[in-house]
Order: C-alpha cells, then sequence, then structure tokens
C-alpha cells in the first residue's frame, strides 16, 4: 500500500479517536520546528550507525511498557536507587544519546516546552521512516515521568515467555492479540545477542532440546551463529532475509519457522495469534486482512503511545532527559 494511502488512514484514525491531552501537532504554536529538529537528529546519527533506527523504535516500546509512555526508561541520574534502565529486561536497549541531543536543541530553542517522552515517540517513527517504513502522525503531548525504578520492569515481556504469558502482558497494557503480533514486527530491523538463545537452541524443555518451532534446515544455521557454550555477546539479525529493511518478512519467517527469537515463534502457538500472522502474508487465510502489515503496524504504534500518560499532576518537562528535574 502506498504511504499516501497510509497517511490518510491514519490521518481519519486520528480524526475520531483521541486520548487524554495527546494531539497531534501539540506543539504547533509553542515549538513548531520540534519534528524537524528530532528527524535531524535520527537521520545524522542513523547515517553513522545503521543501529541507531531498531535501538529508537525498541527504545519507545521499552519505554511504554512499564510506567506507561513517560521517560522513565531513560532516567540514569546516580541520584536515584535502582533506577529502571538497569532492569534485565532492558538489556541491549540504546537510542539514549540521540534523545538527549534532540532533547539539547530544543532546549535552545524552546526550553521547558517538550518532554523527553515525546521525543521518544517522534524518534521512534523517524527510525521506521528511515528504514523505508510508513510514515504515520505521531500525537504529542506527554508529560515525564516522576518515577523510574528497576522492579517496575519486572513484567516487561521476556523472550522465553510462552504465548499465554505474552498475550497477558499485552492484555494488561490495554492491547489485543493482534497488536501484539503487530508490535513483534518491529523485529523486522534490529539484531538480537546470543545471550537470548541457549535455552531456545539447547535446552527448550530442559531435556537438552531445541524448540520444534525452528525449521530443521534452519536450526544448524542458528547453532552456528550462537554455538554452545559460545560468545554470548555475538549479535544476529532478528530477521535474517530483510534485516535493514523494514517490511512483512518478519511475518513470513515466523510462518515458515525461521523466526530467530522465541517470542517471536511463539505467536504460531496460538489460534488467534496464528490467524493474525497469516492475515497478512498467506492469500489464502479466510481471515486475509484488509490492510497492509506496514498500516496496521502504525495504528498499533499510535495506541500504544497512548500507554500511562502522565498529566500536568504526575508529570513534569525535564531539562534533561536523564535526570528528574
Amino acid at each position: 500500500m502506498k504511504k499516501t494511502q497510509v497517511f490518510l488512514t491514519i490521518f481519519m484514525f486520528h480524526f475520531c479517536v483521541s486520548k487524554g491531552q495527546l494531539q497531534v501537532g501539540y506543539y504547533s504554536e509553542t515549538c513548531p520546528n520540534v519534528e524537524s529538529i528530532v528527524n535531524s537528529i535520527v537521520s545524522e546519527a542513523a547515517q553513522s550507525d545503521p543501529r541507531v533506527a531498531p535501538f529508537l523504535l525498541r527504545l519507545h516500546f521499552h519505554d511504554c511498557f512499564v510506567e506507561g509512555c513517560d521517560g522513565s526508561i531513560l532516567i540514569n541520574d546516580a541520584k536515584v536507587t535502582n533506577p529502571e534502565i538497569g532492569a534485565f529486561g532492558h538489556q541491549g536497549v540504546g537510542g539514549f544519546e540521540q534523545i538527549e541531543k534532540a532533547k539539547q536543541d530544543l532546549e535552545v530553542q524552546c526550553p521547558g516546552i517538550v518532554s523527553c517522552a515525546d521525543i521518544v515517540a517522534l524518534a521512534a517513527r523517524d527510525a521506521v521512516v528511515l528504514v523505508g517504513g510508513p510514515f504515520y502522525d505521531v500525537e504529542t503531548g506527554r508529560k515525564d515521568g516522576l518515577v523510574s525504578n528497576q522492579t517496575l520492569a519486572d513484567d516487561m515481556p521476556d523472550v522465553n515467555d510462552s504465548i499465554d504469558i505474552l498475550k497477558s502482558k499485552f492484555l494488561n497494557k490495554g492491547l489485543t492479540e493482534k497488536e501484539l503480533v503487530l508490535l513483534s514486527g518491529a523485529h523486522t530491523i534490529g539484531t538480537t545477542a546470543c545471550f537470548f538463545m541457549p535455552k531456545r537452541l539447547y535446552n527448550f524443555t530442559g531435556r537438552n532440546d531445541s524448540d520444534p518451532r525452528i525449521n530443521p534446515n534452519f536450526l544448524p544455521v542458528l547453532k552456528r551463529h550462537c554455538p554452545k557454550d559460545g560468545d554470548v555477546n555475538v549479535r544476529i539479525p532478528l530477521d535474517a532475509v530483510t534485516n535493514e529493511e523494514f517490511d512483512d518478512q518478519i511475518l513470513r519467517n515466523i510462518k515458515n519457522g525461521t523466526a530467530v527469537i522465541a517470542s517471536d515463534a511463539r505467536l504460531y502457538d496460538d489460534d488467534i495469534t496464528r490467524q493474525v500472522v497469516d492475515s497478512y502474508v498467506d492469500e489464502s487465510s479466510e481471515f486475509m486482512s484488509l490492510f497492509s502489515f506496514e498500516q496496521d503496524f502504525t495504528v498499533a504504534m499510535v495506541k500504544m503511545g497512548r500507554i500511562g500518560v502522565k498529566t500536568k499532576s504526575n508529570g513534569e518537562i525535564r531539562r534533561v532527559c536523564g535526570s528528574f528535574n
């Protein structure tokens, strides 16, 4: 589907639905250049480091899934005891430098106006577009949260969660099985570390076995990348086919057994999530979607961006993203 069609659909979606104080163009009068400033930082960084796009996309997801989309994941102040960023579930998350750089530039032009939480949401959208994904309007108006603690990230979705646990964790955030599949589709770009692979490859049920969802032809490929007792820091593409391009290949991988991480493979364990996957990649499916994966992904991202939004009474506009005011 053409990007102009996606844009129109998302525009209509925003016109019909609003959440709290969020709105497209929230800073149109107070800081009209906010989107161009963030885009400039993201684009410049991505030119020198291809990891930037997946980092920023993942950062938004990890931020929203703890205390809501409030920038709590950004806190790294030594004065804060056990900030959220140290949580096990946030290992490998990046993009902090780009968010802080954008904040510094915005504080010059629009001091005290733009929240770090909004910068994270805008940067994630720009990251998607940079790798060939669809443009979508980002609702803004979030405040930065006042709490950041590791223990609050205990319920982050985990790579080894069962499909029932994954569904439960998404449901707790107001997200459906369809949105679980769509947001997992963000794994169309980026890499993972062998650190997350041993159980799936060598001890799936505690019997020195491998995940039966892995295509037999793909299993030796994964084992070569991540040998038993090998270097856990080695990184491998989440999508071995089109890793640097935003597309629906990750869903095709899930269907044919070549998903890299266990949580992606689990989407084919459940009748509902399997039907969602098939609806985008299997033309013979009776549940074939009327829309493209890319289009529905943007709608899911907008909905995710509304989770736990802070207001004036329980939020602030930080001067520095890594510290509370």
